[in-house]
């Protein structure tokens, strides 16, 4: 368990003074909580052969929200505090001072445990990381001459949450995370090129840092770093495109997964709003979000309203099943939460968010996918990406792709773009791999300028006519 525990009730407030609070500003509103948060993490960044960042960051605060119809009240302090709460009462109570809404219920109490309640900052003296990432160095370095530069970044915390309901109810969730990223730069004959692995997730940093564990991180990024060395520039035009497993996701996640979040369909400004119980997509797709994966860096055993997350389907053999929703959105669409209400921390407000995103597999063999592909990339590999959530138009960019002829995997190119919008993308969808995969543990989604931890995986994919932007042949 984690060290001197959050405990708000016993160590800052009374818990009859603050549910007197919370109960004064939602009279006549329709939901509201007491958010409260503790955040400790550290960060250790080893670059140019020596330690350049090493930082440890601790917050703490609430959050007090009141909700009436669209409107809401919000005032966040990072003083837990009797007097903090009473300054924040009268701005919160505000967006319920017309009255009449009926208070909903509080969520429903899950018994769900997805990862240990635990602090792995705390798992390994700061020195051993120190090491580590000195050994990280001299392994990269030592594996190819052509290793001219390695950056390796360590980071581990906790986030543990309280809310307090207007019925007296409470809810707590101990958040872990670790991560480890490996980026290596490689040269030859005046040329440079990168690559870069990482991942994470809910669970000790003991198991993040194995031997195994950080070899094949390196190992993986020298790898990638090696394929670009010998990369031609992309092709320019239409052509098909056949997307590797796991990591690609993050072109699903961007180019359709906010576009079903329950807020941008409740105000219609989705590219799917409207459409629930049509068809969006070819019949073999089934996208799913799912926050209950054990020990996956998008997983998370309550929102941040309480609510239990859950393994919601999205699209359904092709059709549009379900949005992700929050209490608010729910409540207004006429629906039942889905365990999305989200927020970076105590000073934001909850919205609907995803968690793990991911596409099921279908039946067919990835190789034969590849071998049915004429002219055309196969990209495994993406890097930053901007999408539209209006019309679901994207770009992103390809950190490892290859040009593809009559089935035979070629040259690796770069400078690869991929143009195109989800709902057309889902729409032209011809074969799904029988091989699904989640991404590594590396994912962040922003959204209003919040953001989040989050989870993508699919199989590999065959898409029909995206635009690819490139060096023209």
């Amino acid at each position: 368990m984690s060290q001197n525990l959050f405990s708000p009730f016993e160590q800052n407030l009374d818990k009859a003074n603050a549910l007197s609070t919370l109960k004064r500003v939602t009279d006549g509103a329709d939901d509201g909580e007491l958010y409260l948060e503790r955040s400790r993490s550290e960060a250790l960044v080893y670059d140019d052969q020596s330690l350049k960042q090493a930082s440890y960051d601790a917050s703490e605060g609430f959050g007090l929200r009141s909700v009436r119809g669209e409107a809401t009240g919000y005032a966040h302090s990072t003083e837990v505090s009797e007097a903090a709460l009473r300054r924040a009462e009268d701005i919160v109570a505000l967006a319920s001072k017309s009255g009449g809404g009926i208070l909903a219920d509080a969520p429903t109490r899950s018994n769900q445990h997805l990862y240990d309640p635990i602090n792995p900052m705390m798992d390994v003296p700061f020195a051993a990381k120190v090491d580590l990432l000195k050994e990280i160095n001299d392994f990269a370095r030592a594996l190819d001459p052509r290793v001219v530069q390695v950056s390796v970044s360590l980071s581990a915390g906790c986030k543990e949450v309280t809310i307090l309901r207007p019925n007296g109810e409470i809810y707590e969730d101990t958040r872990p995370m670790c991560n480890l990223n490996v980026s290596v730069i490689v040269e030859q004959d005046g040329r440079r090129e990168s690559g870069y692995s990482g991942g994470g997730g809910r669970f000790d940093l003991t198991r993040l840092i194995a031997f195994d564990a950080w070899q094949a991180k390196v190992r993986e990024a020298l790898r990638i770093a090696l394929v670009n060395l010998e990369a031609v520039p992309a092709p320019a035009g239409t052509m098909d495109v056949v997307l590797g497993p796991g990591w690609p996701g993050i072109l699903l996640h961007e180019a359709i997964g906010h576009g079903l979040e329950g807020d941008f369909n409740r105000k219609g400004s989705s590219a799917f709003a409207g459409l629930m119980g049509q068809k969006i997509a070819a019949p073999e797709v089934t996208v799913l979000d799912d926050g209950t994966l054990p020990e996956r860096r998008g997983s998370i055993n309550i929102d941040d309203e309480g609510t239990p997350s859950a393994k919601n389907t999205l699209v359904e053999e092709g059709v549009l099943v379900g949005y992700m929703q929050d209490r608010q959105n729910a409540r207004l669409m006429g629906v039942k939460p889905t365990g999305n209400g989200r927020r970076q921390s105590f000073a934001h407000v909850p919205m609907p968010r995803m968690t793990n995103t991911y596409m099921l597999g279908g039946k067919s063999d990835p190789k034969d996918i590849l071998a049915d592909l004429t002219d055309g990339i196969y990209a495994v590999g993406f890097g930053g990406g901007q999408v539209d959530i209006t019309n679901g138009k994207f770009v992103f960019s390809c950190t490892e792709a290859y040009r593809v002829k009559n089935g035979k995997v070629g040259a690796p190119i770069k400078g690869a773009t991929l143009i195109g919008d989800g709902a057309t993308a889902l729409k032209k969808i011809r074969a799904v791999g029988n091989d699904m995969a989640l991404d590594p543990g590396m994912g962040n989604c922003g959204k209003q300028g919040q953001w989040v931890p989050v989870g993508v995986g699919q199989p590999t994919l065959m898409i029909g006519g995206l635009t690819v932007g490139g060096a023209s042949d």
